[in-house]
């Protein structure tokens, strides 16, 4: 197989059989979610937890007191770095924003090329900083599995090989290009497989604490 013919293939049937098995894995998952039921709350109701449920949704999203920022100060830095600067490659690169209007018809406008690159490479720094810490914290990593470094692996391929095709780096542009579609597309087959499924179900479970909470008239 050609370079030429890696790229259309990862552009065409890799990138539908991607799209399929990560729409039926989400599916899935969220059925399995709606399955597991719900206990009967035998308390007495303070509330109806939908205010609480919206605040904890916010509180848990934004710097935590000083106290747990203090005592975890390394991973907490490293995964806000990561997560913003994942954001902004995603997001705000012209040639994704050109996808997302394709396929959506949304767009927006995009940052700078100098900027996003600024962001990735803050990413991928931090990546880098939370896998050393990871093995060489002697809790994490003995509570670390295999699952953890295959997420990590599949995280920061698709950052590092679109950098890499991007700026025309070390292999040639249309080979580049194919990998890193190929890289974000076995992102998309274990997404919903692995603990990357957080990224779309974090709402709901924080909601769903931050309810039961409320109801029992706890402050999360």
């Amino acid at each position: 197989m050609t370079e030429t013919e890696l790229l259309h293939w990862a552009r065409g049937p890799g990138l539908e059989y991607a799209t399929i098995i990560f729409v039926f894995g989400m599916v899935l998952r969220f059925v399995e979610i709606l399955m597991l039921g719900r206990k009967k709350n035998l308390s007495e109701l303070r509330s109806n937890g939908v205010a609480a449920g919206m605040r904890t949704i916010i509180t848990r999203s934004v710097p935590p007191d000083k106290n747990t920022f203090r005592r975890s100060v390394y991973t907490m830095v490293a995964g806000y770095i990561f997560h913003i600067g994942l954001f902004v490659a995603v997001f705000m690169l012209a040639p994704h924003i050109e996808i997302f209007e394709s396929v959506f018809g949304l767009v927006w406008p995009a940052l700078p090329t100098p900027v996003v690159d600024f962001f990735v490479v803050l990413a991928l720094i931090s990546m880098l900083a939370i896998l050393w810490h990871r093995l060489t914290h002697p809790v994490i990593k003995f509570l670390s599995t295999g699952q953890d470094y295959l997420v990590w692996v599949l995280t920061f391929l698709p950052l590092l090989t679109g950098y890499m095709s991007y700026h025309h780096l070390f292999v040639p542009y249309t080979t580049m290009l194919a990998l890193h579609i190929i890289s974000v597309e076995l992102l998309m087959v274990m997404f919903p497989f692995t603990k990357l499924t957080h990224a779309f179900t974090f709402v709901q479970s924080r909601y769903y604490n931050g309810m039961l909470a409320g109801q029992k008239g706890v402050r999360q």
